[in-house]
């Protein structure tokens, strides 16, 4: 057996493993969802706690995130902004690639890998994103997109205080990629932790930057936050996992309300 071939069985193999093991963490949840799903179209079962949760996250999205982006915007001109926004897409290449390769997107890969060493080479490091003139478009890739990719469900809508809400495929997604990040396994293994959860700080800033003008609009004319928002995450989700996503924004559309009642 040469090692080429067995390095793809390996890698069979290990994408199996996750496969298999994600599908039994997603079955514990999918006996409650078909009365939810019958009833909305969505999977909730955990509706009344996913709202009180959703008020939590709310009241604190009021209190801190919002005023922090607010703050952010004001002090800092577009310019920077974009600069940043940038660097941490930049800095995401790794696993946006991975992602790819488990989907089996080898263009999507090669791109990816190739983006990220143009903008860091030629782009300042990633603060300029040059690869995009190139017509080398970012493209957020997730596990929770590969797995869906495999054929696993959403499973239940979950809402997490501060992380917010998520299907469960969609948060083991999250996890996944947060815990096999390459940048947070050598900041740990080098004892730069602080540098690790700074970027976490400055991606919430600047994806709650991003969303200011959506998000208030939504809070202020929508008759049910908490379904129109669950509503824009599912299509958004679904518009990633088909690559037909706009990433330099996210504007929801309205659902029917009438499908909640």
């Amino acid at each position: 057996m040469t090692d080429e071939f067995k390095g793809k069985a390996i890698s069979s193999r290990m994408r199996d493993t996750l496969r298999y093991l994600t599908l039994g963490t997603l079955c514990l949840g999918l006996s409650a969802c078909a009365a939810t799903t019958a009833q909305t179209g969505y999977n909730d079962p955990f509706e009344p706690v996913n709202r009180a949760v959703f008020e939590f996250n709310d009241v604190l999205d009021k209190a801190v995130a919002k005023p922090v982006a607010e703050g952010y915007v004001a002090v800092v001109p577009r310019p920077a902004r974009k600069g940043v926004t940038n660097v941490l897409r930049t800095l995401r290449t790794p696993v946006n690639a991975a992602n790819q390769l488990l989907q089996g997107d080898i263009e999507g890969f090669a791109s990816d890998v190739t983006r990220g060493l143009v903008n860091v080479t030629f782009g300042v490091l990633g603060l300029v994103d040059v690869a995009s003139a190139a017509r080398l478009e970012y493209e957020q890739e997730d596990f929770g997109q590969t797995l869906a990719v495999w054929g696993v469900p959403h499973g239940p809508y979950v809402v997490l205080p501060v992380l917010g809400p998520n299907s469960l495929r969609d948060h083991t997604g999250m996890a996944i990629d947060a815990y096999a990040d390459p940048l947070r396994l050598y900041l740990f293994n080098t004892e730069q932790e602080e540098l690790y959860y700074g970027r976490l700080v400055m991606t919430g800033i600047d994806k709650r930057a991003e969303l200011l003008d959506t998000l208030e609009d939504l809070r202020e004319n929508s008759l049910d936050y908490y379904a129109t928002l669950r509503s824009a995450h599912y299509q958004h989700r679904e518009s990633l996992t088909r690559d037909q996503a706009d990433n330099q924004s996210f504007v929801p559309e309205i659902p029917d309300y009438d499908d909640f009642e």
